[in-house]
């Protein structure tokens, strides 16, 4: 066990970089931040924090699931098939939706030029939304909302393929076990 590639979950609180950039969501990886409740039962071990590669990009200002990896075919999967993930985010908002918003938002839209394919869009509360949503992109749901009269006051991506935040607190990470696939 020793040998094997580590990928850890984390839950990435607002204000931090999951991919690049001035504040690092890696910097919160360490072992006195790993969930009490880690189900994964892997031996934390010192070469675990080493050359670990985030995956997942998601917005600076959100918060959620976000992936760092020492595993070559996690990368594959999570990079390579970035298009073929359903990503599950909770986005809260303000403001009035259009009428014809959620079917819009449901049908998918353009986004920097590229065609956003349909996703799974409905309403979690009267200020939340659900989107199940395959490759997406930085803004990508800011932009969305924007379209149909919703200002997003935050977001919060809750699961990766089949693999869920769970009641994972902010800023705590777990490993991935070696059942669990996205």
């Amino acid at each position: 066990q020793a040998n094997e590639p580590a990928t850890l979950l984390l839950h990435k609180p607002p204000g931090f970089d999951a991919i690049a950039g001035s504040r690092p969501a890696s910097a919160l990886v360490g072992p006195d931040s790993r969930w009490s409740e880690d189900p994964s039962g892997v031996r934390l071990l010192q070469h675990h924090f080493q050359r670990l590669q985030p995956l997942v990009p998601l917005d600076r200002e959100a918060s959620g699931l976000i992936v760092l990896s020492q595993d070559g075919r996690v990368r594959r999967r999570l990079v390579e098939d970035a298009d073929s993930i359903e990503h599950e985010y909770i986005v809260e908002v303000a403001g009035e939706l259009a009428p014809w918003g959620l079917g819009r938002l449901n049908r998918g839209m353009a986004f920097e030029g590229r065609s956003v394919p349909p996703c799974k869009v409905s309403w979690q509360n009267e200020v939340r939304l659900r989107f199940a949503i395959k490759g997406v992109q930085g803004g990508q749901l800011r932009h969305m909302c924007a379209q149909v009269g919703l200002e997003v006051v935050a977001i919060r991506r809750i699961r990766i393929g089949k693999v869920p935040l769970a009641k994972m607190p902010v800023g705590i990470w777990r490993y991935l076990p070696a059942g669990e696939r996205f």
